[in-house]
Formats: C-alpha cells, sequence, structure tokens
C-alpha cells in the first residue's frame, strides 16, 4: 500500500529533504550499520512538522515484510503503513519528497482578524534584529554551530572556543556573543547575517548523552544543506520585513546580501551563471557581483558593465554573423558613453537607472550568445 502522505507538512524545501535522504540511504546500501535509522529520524525531527512522522518511522519494524506476504497490503486498520519497514516507508518519503505540503502559517486567530496585536499583513511590529537572533538561537538550539562554537558536556573539560573571537575575527567587531540585537547598528546587523551563512553547519548525526541530564550531542557536519536552509529562512524574514536585499545563493558572492530582483532577472542571473563556457564564467561571475552587492556604488556598476562588454567585444564577430549591421548598437552605447574609455567627448550626465538598463540588456545579450554557441556546438 502506499504510503498516506496527508498528515505530514514540510519545513524544508523538498528538494533538500531528498538529497539529504538520499545520501542517508545510500550510505545504508554500503554498510550492515543500523545507525541509518538515527540519522534518518533526525531527519525527519527536522525536515517536517511535529512529531507524527517520527511517531510513525519510530513505530515500524526494522525489516521491510517480504513481497509476497499476504498480508503487506490487506490488513485492516494498517493503513499507510501495511506490511512496511523502516526502510521501505523512508525510501518512499525521501522519493515522494516533492508531494508533501508545505507548512503554512496558522490562519489568523480572533484578536487578528479585528485588528488587534498584528499589522494588516500578519506581521508583527517585532524589530527585525530581535527576529533574526532568535532565528539563530534556533539553529544554535538544533546543534548548527557546534562545529565552530563547540558544545559542553559533562564528560569533557576542554576549553571550548570563544565564540565572540570567532565572530570578531571575521568580522572585525567585539563582544557580539551572545548576540544582544538591540545594540546593533545597520552594518553589524547585516554583517551577522552574511557571517552565519559561513558558520552554519548541519550536524547529519546526533545521540542523547543521559549522564546527569548532559542532553543532545552533534556530529557529523556538512555546511551545505545549513547554508541552504539559513538562506531560506533569513531571506523569508528580510521579505517580510520590507527588506529589498536577500543572501545569494549562487555566484562569486553567495552567502552575501545582494539586492532583490524580480522572477525574471533571477533567472537569468542563474543562466549566466551555471551556463557560461569556462573562459568567461569568471567574468560574468564577477560582473554579477559588482552589480548586485549591498554595497555598490556607481563606479562598480559601470565597471559590471565594462566586464560584460568585454565579453561582448570577444564576440562580436557571432552577434554580426547573427544580427548584421545592427550589432553596432550594442558596442554604440559602452563607446558613446562615459563607461568604456572615459574620453572627454564622453557623455556623462544620465541616471543612473541608466546603468542598471545597460547591465541588464548586456547580461542578457550575454547569455544569448551561451545559447548561439551552444546551439552551434550541437548542430
Amino acid at each position: 500500500m502506499s504510503l498516506d502522505l496527508s498528515n505530514y507538512e514540510l519545513l524544508w524545501p523538498a528538494k533538500l529533504l531528498a538529497s539529504e535522504g538520499e545520501r542517508i540511504l545510500r550510505a545504508s546500501d554500503r554498510t550492515s550499520d543500523s545507525s541509518w535509522v538515527d540519522r534518518a529520524t533526525w531527519l525527519i525531527t527536522e525536515a517536517l512538522v511535529g512529531t507524527t512522522a517520527v511517531a510513525d518511522f519510530e513505530e515500524l519494524p526494522d525489516r521491510d515484510a517480504p513481497t509476497d506476504d499476504p498480508w503487506s497490503s490487506t490488513t485492516p486498520g494498517w493503513g499507510n503503513r501495511a506490511g512496511m519497514g523502516k526502510r521501505q516507508w523512508f525510501t518512499e518519503l525521501v522519493n515522494r519528497a516533492g508531494e508533501l505540503r508545505q507548512a503554512a502559517a496558522p490562519r489568523p486567530y480572533w484578536p487578528q482578524r479585528r485588528g488587534r496585536g498584528l499589522s494588516h499583513d500578519g506581521s508583527t511590529s517585532r524589530d527585525t534584529r530581535r527576529d533574526f537572533a532568535r532565528l539563530v538561537g534556533e539553529f544554535e538550539d538544533k546543534g548548527y554551530l557546534v562545529e565552530v562554537f563547540g558544545q559542553e558536556c559533562v564528560d569533557d573539560n576542554g576549553e571550548l572556543p570563544d565564540a565572540s573571537e570567532v565572530i570578531d575575527r571575521r568580522l572585525g567587531i567585539p563582544d557580539l556573543w551572545p548576540l544582544t540585537p538591540e545594540t546593533w547598528d545597520e552594518d553589524t546587523f547585516y554583517g551577522l547575517i552574511e557571517v552565519f551563512h559561513d558558520l552554519v553547519s548541519r550536524p547529519r548525526m546526533r545521540r542523547y548523552h543521559s549522564y546527569s541530564g548532559c542532553g543532545w550531542h552533534h556530529s557529523e557536519f556538512h555546511n551545505g544543506p545549513a547554508r541552504v536552509l539559513y538562506r531560506g529562512k533569513v531571506n523569508e524574514l528580510l521579505r517580510e520585513a520590507g527588506i529589498e536585499y536577500e543572501l545569494a545563493a549562487e555566484g562569486e558572492d553567495l552567502g552575501r546580501l545582494v539586492a532583490v530582483t524580480d522572477d525574471a532577472r533571477s533567472s537569468l542571473v542563474h543562466r549566466a551563471l551555471n551556463e557560461s563556457a569556462p573562459d568567461i564564467t569568471a567574468r560574468v561571475r564577477h560582473a554579477i557581483a559588482l552589480f548586485r552587492g549591498r554595497d555598490t556604488t556607481v563606479e562598480s556598476k559601470r565597471s559590471a558593465i565594462v566586464t560584460l562588454a568585454g565579453i561582448l567585444e570577444e564576440r562580436r564577430a557571432l552577434l554580426k554573423d547573427k544580427l548584421g549591421k545592427d550589432e553596432g548598437a550594442l558596442f554604440e552605447i559602452a563607446n558613446r558613453y562615459d563607461l568604456r574609455h572615459r574620453k572627454a567627448d564622453q557623455r556623462g550626465d544620465y541616471d543612473e537607472a541608466f546603468l542598471d538598463w545597460i547591465f541588464w540588456w548586456y547580461l542578457g545579450t550575454v547569455e544569448l550568445t551561451n545559447r548561439l554557441i551552444a546551439s552551434r556546438a550541437a548542430g
């Protein structure tokens, strides 16, 4: 009988649950070690809402029923677990992760519907910095900072790293741990957002140390899934606060705050970053980072445009072949305006919005030439 997913809701992106789950299953294929069950339990605990899925998983037998077992799908009352063992149940959950519902915020309660306590869009007036500190606390509670900050144990008297020094070495600001959001200025707040992106690391294994109530101990760290989760949660927080920055998910500026763009331009950036030929990839990445960084300036935007114009200049023969004499229009703006050559007779009295327009036009043209080159190679 197929697994009934109706009682489960996702806290994680479905692709992340699938990739982490597939890793557990691959590892279990290579060894007889039963610790895969502990890893699977921890993954389900993190990725799904509540304890329902964990309880279902833990009640199952360790071994799957034989495929010819007449009771495997017909036993009354067994529901979605009929005949399943832990491995079959977990395998189906992982394979069907994309079918799981994403957890949603609860519908408004009475005071909220009456306009009390929450604003019209459902957000509170709480300070965003305090919400961020609470978010970091949640990652800390789940062991995501243990790899860099260490973890206390009643059986270990060793000295732990100084968390403030760890942050200070990266950010150059002392005494930031424990977090005190009421003391942060804007630069400190945004700096901490970027620093913790680089510090978080997901523990894929945990064990409970019962002696003297010591608690959970975490191990087998990996920063990849942790950073995916962190970016998603922080970007949601910034979006709800109306802050027009987000943590970049790819590129030279991975994990750094960049200006938010619409879906179409975000898609263009993704294609340009991932589909450019090796000989121009580094320059495309650098141009995008120069243009979209939180600390970008008019000069850095000009530099980004000049970088893209250089790529197009190298592909001018291709453009002329496809566009005819119209290809000259691409370079006329870069040459006649105060962008590339910076001559006295060039125009410089234009609004900064002009730079945005020419950057996206040039990036789109680079992506177009990528497709033309790929098409030519395929033909």
